[in-house]
């Protein structure tokens, strides 16, 4: 196979490998309405500060949120919405492929709400 393609496959790779993180759609998902301080995606995903800081750094790593500082706070915004995108598509066919209900329509655009 050509050695582009192949690089470009193992770049798409890694870009669909931040979505195989539960704690990062949690993340995503948080982050759908704006902007929000460390503090308030802690809370929100109910993850640790520590384990949210690594997430969101990885994420801020791979161009997917912009953060900026405001005295001691730290505030994310998701700058790549094809990721937003790629989750909701993703939630929306997973629900409803699943042979249970157990992940009712409106809870899916909850999860991620249009921006």
């Amino acid at each position: 196979m050509d050695g582009e393609l192949d690089r470009l496959f193992d770049r798409v790779a890694g870009y669909f490998a931040l979505l195989s993180e539960p704690t990062r759609l949690k993340i995503l998902n948080a982050l759908c309405d704006g902007e929000r301080s460390v503090g308030e995606i802690v809370e929100h995903t109910g993850a640790s500060q520590t384990n949210v800081s690594r997430h969101l750094n990885l994420m801020y790593g791979r161009n997917v949120l912009s953060r900026r500082r405001e005295g001691p706070m730290t505030f994310y915004a998701i700058a790549d919405p094809t990721m937003v995108t790629l989750c909701r598509t993703a939630c929306v066919q997973v629900a409803s492929a699943a042979e249970d209900t157990a992940v009712p329509t409106k809870t899916v655009r909850r999860f991620m709400p249009q921006s």
